[in-house]
C-alpha cells in the first residue's frame, strides 16, 4: 500500500518575533509561499538597516516553487521580496493596493521589469499545482488585507493574516465571517491565526472611533494640525483627509514612505481625495496655519522620519511653531517608547500641543484582541492550531486561549522557525528542521554581516577600540619603532596619559616576551599583545576595548 502524502508547513520567520513573516507549505515537489517580510533591528543590531528571513531552503528548491501569495502590504509581510526576487523569479499574487505598494517597492531595487505580478480581489480562488488558494476578506490597518484559505489534497488549511473584526470600516468592506464559518463547516484541518493582541481582553475597537477622536480635535482648533501615523493606514489617511476637507482645510503630505503610500492608494482609488484638497508640501506657505494640515510620517520616533526632524528644527520644509497640534496617531512599538517620549519633549520644548495615545483615542489596533480570536477558532473549528505572528508568550496565550475553548493540547504546535510540521486528516508532529534564522541588511550589503561583527559593533560603541602599532624587524625580530597605543573611544588620551604609558610598556614586554624566544610567528605575537593588555586594562579601568595590533615587518 502506497504511503499517504502528508502536508507541510514550514515557518521562516514571524514566529517568537514580531516581524519578517514568511511560511512555506509543501506538498510532494511543489512550494507555495506566503509572505515575505522584513524585521527591524534591535538596539543591539549596530549599523543594521533591515533583517530579513535566511533564504537559504528556497534558494535549494528554487524548482519546487509555485508562487508567492500575499495578505496585505505591510513591510512584515512584503518587505524582503525584493531580496527573494534577485535570486528567485517567481509569479506573486496579491490584492490590488498590496500589489501598489509593492510595485514602487520593487521599482526602488530595479525589479519592476521583471516581477510577475498577479492582481486578486477578495472573494477570488486561484491554482497554483497542488494548491487552491482563495483570499478572503479581513480587516486590518491597511485596506485590501486578506486571510488565505489553501484548499489542498490532504484538507483546508486557513491562515488568517493580520486582522481585526471591524464592524464598522472605513471602507465599508467587513471581514467575510460567512466565508470562514463556510470552511468551518466543510472541515478546516488546520488554522493559522495572528497573535499579537491575544494578551488584550475584550474586542479591538473600530477605525471609526479614531474618526470621531480626528473630528474634535479639528473642530476646536484654530492653529496648524500636523498629524503624524503610520504611511500604510489608508484608512487613517483617509479620514485624516475627510476632516481635512469637512473644516476647510488643505492637507500636505510629508516622508518618502508617506507620499508612496498615498500615490499608490489614490492612484488606485482607495484614496478619496476632494478636488483642490491635497497640495504640495513646498506650498505650504501660501496658506494660513488655520487652514492647514500635514500628514507625516515618524510616529515611532524614528531619527530619520519627518516627525523627528520637524521636531529638531532639521526639516527642509516643515518647522514646528508655537501653538502647533501635533496628533501622534500610532501606539509605540514595544521598544520605541523611549524615542516616541523624546519626540514627545522636544515638540513640547518648542511650544507645540501634542496629543498622543496616552491622553486620548487617536489609534487603534489592527490587530484582534482574545474575543475576536475566539471567534474565528469556533466558526472555522480547525482540526489542528497553529498561533503564529508574535513572540514567544504571545504564541503560549494564544494556545492555552484555543485550549479553554476546547482544543486538545495534542492538536496544538507552538512552533519554531525552521520546523517542519507534516500532518493530514489522522496524525501531525513536528518531524525536523530547515536552515532559517536571520540575513542582516546592511547598506548595499545582504548577509556579509554576521553575528561576529555585530559582536565587535557592540563593543566598539561600549568599551571602544585599543590599537597597537609596532615595528619589527624581520630578519633580528628587534623592534625598531613603537609600540604605539592608539585610543579610540576608551579614554581620553591626555587624561590617562599614566595608563596609555603603563599599557605601551606592557605590549613592548609581551613583543619582547615572544621574540626573544624567536618567535616569528606574528599571530602569535598579537594575540600575547592582546592577553597582555587586555588583562591590564581590565583591572584598571573595569573595561574591556577591541585591542587590534598591527605589526609592520621591517
Amino acid at each position: 500500500m502506497a504511503k499517504k502524502s502528508k502536508i507541510k508547513i514550514i515557518p521562516l520567520g514571524g514566529l517568537e518575533e514580531i516581524g519578517k513573516n514568511l511560511t512555506l507549505f509543501e506538498f510532494k515537489d511543489e512550494i507555495l509561499i506566503l509572505d515575505c517580510g522584513v524585521a527591524f533591528p534591535d538596539d543591539d543590531m549596530f549599523g543594521i538597516d533591515l533583517v530579513i528571513p535566511d533564504m537559504s531552503y528556497l534558494q535549494k528548491n528554487r524548482e519546487k516553487i509555485k508562487g508567492l501569495v500575499l495578505t496585505h502590504g505591510h513591510e512584515d509581510h512584503i518587505g524582503a521580496i525584493p531580496y527573494l526576487l534577485k535570486d528567485i523569479n517567481i509569479p506573486i499574487y496579491g490584492t490590488r493596493l498590496t500589489l501598489g505598494i509593492l510595485e514602487k517597492k520593487l521599482k526602488e531595487h530595479g525589479l519592476s521589469s521583471t516581477a510577475k505580478l498577479n492582481s486578486v480581489n477578495a472573494g477570488d480562488k486561484i491554482k497554483l499545482g497542488s494548491f487552491g488558494v482563495e483570499f478572503i476578506r479581513t480587516n486590518h490597518s491597511i485596506a485590501d488585507s486578506v486571510a488565505i484559505a489553501l484548499h489542498t489534497p490532504v484538507g483546508i488549511i486557513v491562515h488568517t493574516g493580520d486582522f481585526k473584526i471591524d464592524s464598522t470600516p472605513i471602507d465599508g468592506e467587513i471581514l467575510d465571517l460567512a466565508r470562514f464559518g463556510e470552511l468551518g463547516k466543510k472541515g478546516v484541518l488546520a488554522l493559522l491565526s495572528d497573535s499579537t493582541n491575544v494578551e488584550r481582553p475584550g474586542f479591538s475597537m473600530s477605525e471609526r472611533k479614531v474618526g470621531e477622536t480626528f473630528e474634535d480635535l479639528f473642530s476646536s482648533c484654530e492653529s496648524r494640525i500636523i498629524v503624524a501615523t503610520f504611511a500604510s493606514n489608508v484608512h487613517r489617511v483617509q479620514q485624516i483627509i475627510t476632516c481635512a476637507a469637512k473644516h476647510h482645510r488643505k492637507v500636505a503630505v510629508s516622508g518618502r514612505s508617506m507620499e508612496s503610500v498615498v500615490t499608490a492608494a489614490y492612484e488606485l482609488g482607495y484614496l478619496k481625495v476632494p478636488k483642490g484638497v491635497l497640495i504640495e508640501l513646498s506650498d505650504i506657505n501660501k496658506y494660513p496655519d488655520n487652514q492647514l494640515v500635514i500628514i507625516t510620517t515618524g510616529s515611532q520616533g524614528e531619527p530619520m522620519a519627518a516627525l523627528s526632524r520637524i521636531a529638531t528644527l532639521d526639516h527642509k520644509k516643515v518647522e514646528i511653531k508655537r501653538g502647533d497640534l501635533v496628533i501622534i496617531s500610532a501606539s509605540p512599538i514595544p521598544g520605541n517608547e523611549k524615542l516616541v517620549a523624546k519626540v514627545i519633549d522636544e515638540l513640547f520644548k518648542h511650544g507645540a500641543e501634542v496629543i498622543y495615545k496616552s491622553i486620548a483615542d487617536i489609534h487603534v489596533s489592527g490587530h484582534a484582541c482574545q474575543e475576536e480570536l475566539k471567534i474565528i477558532l469556533s466558526v472555522t473549528k480547525p482540526k489542528y492550531f497553529i498561533p503564529v505572528h508574535g513572540e514567544y508568550r504571545h504564541l503560549m496565550q494564544h494556545a492555552q486561549l484555543a485550549h479553554k475553548m476546547g482544543m486538545a493540547e495534542d492538536h496544538t504546535f507552538i512552533m519554531k522557525i525552521g520546523q517542519v510540521l507534516e500532518l493530514d486528516s489522522s496524525s501531525a508532529k513536528i518531524t525536523g528542521s530547515v536552515p532559517a534564522g536571520r540575513v542582516f541588511v546592511d547598506g548595499s550589503g545582504v548577509g556579509d554581516v554576521g553575528n561576529i561583527v555585530i559582536r565587535d559593533r557592540k563593543l566598539l560603541s561600549e568599551d571602544g577600540l585599543i590599537v597597537v602599532v609596532v615595528g619589527i624587524d624581520s630578519s633580528t625580530n628587534e623592534i625598531v619603532s613603537g609600540p604605539d597605543v592608539i585610543s579610540r573611544g576608551f579614554v581620553y588620551v591626555r587624561e590617562s596619559e599614566d595608563l596609555m604609558e603603563q599599557a605601551r610598556i606592557r605590549a613592548r614586554d609581551a613583543i619582547l616576551n615572544c621574540t626573544s624566544k624567536n618567535n616569528h610567528d606574528w599571530n602569535s605575537i598579537k594575540t600575547a599583545v592582546k592577553n597582555a593588555l587586555s588583562q591590564y586594562l581590565y583591572v584598571e579601568t573595569k573595561r574591556s576595548p577591541m585591542i587590534l595590533p598591527v605589526i609592520m615587518e621591517v
